[in-house]
C-alpha cells in the first residue's frame, strides 16, 4: 500500500542516517476505503494527491511543534511516500479520518519511494503558518489565511537518491 508519511527535514536527516523511518507507530495517510467513499468521483491519482495533502498538513503540525520546542531546521514540510506491506498498516477506525492510518513498523529506506518536499522559497510561508496554526485552530479567519498561504505552495518531488542533495 502507498502511504504518506509526514516528516520534517530533521527527521528526513534522521532517516536517512539510521536507513529507515522509525521508530513505529507511524502516523500516515493513504487512500482507504472511507476515503474513497468520501471523494466519489475520483481516480486513483486524485486520491493520492488528497492523502498526499493531508501528510502536508500534519508536516506542517510537526514544524510547528518543532518551534515551539526551539528547533532551528528550515521550516519546509516534508511527506515521505512509500510503499509499505498491507499486513503493516492499519486504517482509522475514525471515519472522520478518512485517509489516517497507522504503521506497525519502521518503514526501511528500501520502501521510500520519493520524498516531496517544500522548495526553498516556500520557508517564510510555512513558518508564518505554523506559528498562526494555534490560531487558526481556534477560528482566527486571518490565522487561517497564513495557513492556506503556505498550503497554496506543491511540494517538490524527489527520488530517494536526491535526500541528500535535499539534506545537503
Amino acid at each position: 500500500m502507498r502511504v504518506y508519511l509526514p516528516c520534517t527535514l530533521s527527521a528526513l536527516a534522521r532517516t536517512a542516517a539510521a536507513g529507515e523511518l522509525g521508530p513505529a507507530p507511524l502516523t500516515g495517510f493513504a487512500v482507504t476505503p472511507a476515503l474513497v467513499e468520501w471523494y466519489v468521483s475520483g481516480d486513483t491519482e486524485e486520491l493520492e494527491y488528497v492523502a498526499l495533502t493531508e501528510a502536508a498538513r500534519a508536516s506542517l503540525r510537526m514544524i510547528a511543534a518543532d518551534l515551539a520546542d526551539g528547533v532551528t531546521a528550515p521550516a519546509r514540510r516534508v511527506v515521505i511516500a512509500a510503499d509499505v506491506p498491507d499486513a503493516d498498516v492499519q486504517v482509522s477506525p475514525d471515519v472522520a479520518e478518512r485517509g489516517r492510518v497507522r504503521l506497525g513498523a519502521p518503514v526501511p529506506m528500501r520502501l521510500i519511494q520519493a520524498a516531496h518536499v517544500d522548495e526553498e522559497s516556500a520557508v517564510p510561508d510555512v513558518e508564518a503558518a505554523a506559528l498562526a496554526l494555534k490560531a487558526a485552530d481556534a477560528g482566527d479567519d486571518d490565522a487561517q489565511f497564513t495557513v492556506d498561504g503556505a498550503e497554496a505552495h506543491e511540494l517538490l518531488w524527489y527520488a530517494t537518491q536526491e535526500i541528500p542533495d535535499v539534506l545537503g
